[in-house]
């Protein structure tokens, strides 16, 4: 693969504001308390990996991130953006200013694909930039094109979804992603759906972005991912932050009773 650059990579002024920032996030669904009073600041260039139980708030963080599920309480910010800020007496910017901001700051990858059936890989990554950032469209499939040879693809460029495999379509998901030049991408349990092989390649490609210094945010069960290319490890239950720090040092020195109990499970049965 060719080296991936991505937006906001060379340094500049504002690299001491975070690229994420999370503070007092709280999300209910009905009795139970999905997010607790979350606080998070994600550096830029980190590569922050996410695990924890099943139900514990770990991809309902990133749909809170991106706008798909609306805060209970709290403020986030994206690189020193507010796009909400629900605390008592604050102002929050408006739905449609929130939408721009994070329209052009992240990027979401999900473990569902969520490709457009009817459209060549081709012409699911130029979907973005033609519609939401009016990208010239000659532009756009020149980038297009690009990043699908970036993520291996390119001469699968014309195919279907239907005709592509798990681990394709996963990564046609990150190069429409990148096509929209995020800040941060947030990928949601990517390869949960994948079998080892195919795992393989699309940890490859996220690999080599961290590796270029694009910032992301990964809820995985891949502890070897987490354990090789994370820059920190944060474990979630019930909704809080339980731990985090360095990830090798998380897996095999947890301090927190409930951190060691889940690892030990989780490691054994991978």
């Amino acid at each position: 693969m060719t080296s991936m650059t991505p937006a906001g990579a060379s340094p500049g002024p504002g690299d001491d504001i975070p690229a994420v920032e999370l503070i007092g996030v709280s999300k209910r669904f009905g009795s139970n308390m999905v997010l607790d009073s979350v606080d998070l600041r994600v550096r830029k260039g980190e590569i922050l990996v996410v695990i924890g139980p099943s139900g514990s708030g770990k991809t309902t963080l990133l749909r809170c991130l991106i706008g798909l599920v609306p805060l209970d309480d709290g403020r986030i910010e994206i690189d020193g953006e507010c796009v909400v800020d629900l605390r008592r007496g604050h102002p929050t910017p408006s739905a449609r200013t929130a939408e721009a901001i994070r329209r052009r700051k992240l990027g979401m990858v999900f473990q569902s694909f969520n490709l457009f059936p009817h459209r060549t890989a081709l012409e699911n990554v130029m979907e973005g930039p033609v519609y939401v950032r009016h990208a010239p469209r000659d532009q756009a499939r020149a980038d297009a094109e690009r990043l699908l040879a970036q993520v291996g693809l390119a001469e699968r460029r014309h195919h279907y979804p239907a005709q592509l495999s798990g681990g394709q379509q996963q990564r046609v998901a990150i190069a429409r992603a990148l096509a929209m030049k995020p800040e941060v991408i947030l990928f949601d349990e990517v390869t949960s759906a994948l079998d080892p092989e195919l795992t393989g390649e699309v940890l490859a490609v996220m690999e080599e972005l961290a590796e270029q210094g694009q910032t992301m945010i990964v809820v995985t069960h891949e502890m070897g991912f987490a354990r090789e290319v994370g820059d920190r490890l944060l474990f979630m239950d019930q909704g809080r932050i339980i731990e985090q720090g360095d990830p090798r040092t998380v897996l095999d020195a947890p301090q927190q009773d409930r951190t060691r109990k889940f690892l030990s499970k989780v490691l054994h049965t991978h």
